[in-house]
């Protein structure tokens, strides 16, 4: 960050820190186009990095005693395996579904890992190499970005789309649109009332399981970012007085203490999301 940083008030400093590096954007205009590169740029290195680790242990593998990497691997497949087959019944639709499940909480859980790095080290990296004239702004988290955490929700709605489908065929999962869930009538009139209702609940449905399971992710990330950008702020403080010290103290051990914590919510959240991703596509195979 720029030697301005120094005069920037707390809530300038949290700004900056939430603020993208974009693509050009027409002033006061929402447009579409614009692009968040860093989330763009971690979002597929870190894919790239979960994709050749996982190659890299699968061509390691051995048959006798395993090491620790390929037993923590194994360990992370039979957990994805299992709650696939508990949920996912059909056995063909598991060998697509299962690899999905254990790439999304793989990828996942390295973008929400991104949040353990110090929240002004980019900032540093860019002043110290004078970087910072063309990067004013740069965010490291993915999934703290709302556009991140909806595209993969988006990505398990088509996945979903495409088992309704496959599954149930085109014209009775048509038929399932407009009879579930309040069922039809004989009756002509009552029976073209049931169906736009019928249509009308599965569109919220489909529309609201997508937006929370992006937002639900999105969330969580963006409130554990925030906290250790206020956690950053107490250790920005002199060391003139006791109150300082005690302040860069505070900071120390909040940290040290938050970053723990956030172990568990890293993990835990890309659990989460896979799991909702099984039972999402789990429910397209399910019939009405």
């Amino acid at each position: 960050m720029s030697s301005e940083q120094s005069v920037l008030t707390a809530g300038d400093y949290i700004g900056h820190h939430l603020t993208h590096l974009q693509t050009a954007a027409q002033s006061g205009v929402i447009d579409f186009n614009v692009l968040n590169i860093d989330s763009l740029f971690w979002s597929v290195l870190l894919g790239v990095v979960g994709l050749f680790f996982m190659w890299k242990v699968s061509r390691s593998v051995t048959s006798g005693v395993p090491g620790r990497l390929q037993a923590a691997v194994e360990i992370l497949l039979e957990m994805v395996d299992t709650q696939a087959k508990g949920i996912v019944h059909n056995a063909q639709s598991r060998l697509f579904v299962g690899p999905l499940a254990l790439t999304v909480f793989v990828w996942v859980f390295l973008m929400n890992s991104m949040d353990f790095l110090p929240v002004d080290l980019f900032h540093m990296v860019f002043s110290a190499t004078g970087l910072d004239h063309n990067i004013h702004y740069f965010r490291v988290v993915p999934t703290a970005d709302l556009s991140t955490t909806l595209g993969l929700s988006t990505s398990v709605l088509l996945v979903c789309l495409y088992y309704n489908v496959k599954i149930k065929g085109a014209a009775g999962w048509a038929h399932e649109m407009v009879s579930a869930p309040f069922g039809t009538s004989k009756n002509p009139i009552f029976a073209i009332i049931l169906g736009v209702l019928n249509l009308a609940m599965q569109l919220i449905e489909f529309t609201a399981k997508t937006v929370s399971h992006g937002m639900r992710l999105f969330g969580n990330m963006y409130a554990g970012e925030l906290v250790f950008m206020l956690i950053a702020l107490m250790g920005a403080v002199g060391f003139g007085s006791a109150t300082g010290v005690a302040l860069w103290v505070g900071h120390v051990l909040a940290g040290t203490g938050w970053a723990i914590f956030h172990i568990l919510i890293v993990a835990l959240q890309a659990f989460i999301f896979m799991m909702l991703t099984l039972v999402y596509v789990g429910q397209a195979h399910d019939h009405h």
